[in-house]
């Protein structure tokens, strides 16, 4: 059963990038570019979450399938911070 939550939350993650970055392509806001990349990140990390838990419990992933989500938090930071129209 947790296994279909972390496909449920990375198919959620995955989904909410495409329709940010619909979003973006249709009006060119930059808040949605950074926010659509920030969710490609946490989709990445709930794929790698899955792969560590389920088809590779020995190896520990932790600090690999983390990156992903601190690289998309980290866009979504600097967009926020430095992206000012």
């Amino acid at each position: 059963m947790i296994g279909l939550v972390y496909v449920l939350c990375a198919l959620t993650s995955a989904a909410c990038a495409v329709l940010l970055w619909r979003g973006y392509r249709q009006s060119r806001a930059r808040l949605l570019f950074w926010s659509a990349w920030c969710f490609v990140g946490l989709a990445l990390n709930n794929v790698l979450l899955i792969v560590d838990t389920r088809i590779l419990p020995d190896v520990d992933l932790a600090l690999v399938r983390l990156l992903p989500a601190l690289l998309g938090a980290s866009l979504l930071l600097y967009g926020l911070i430095m992206d000012v129209e």
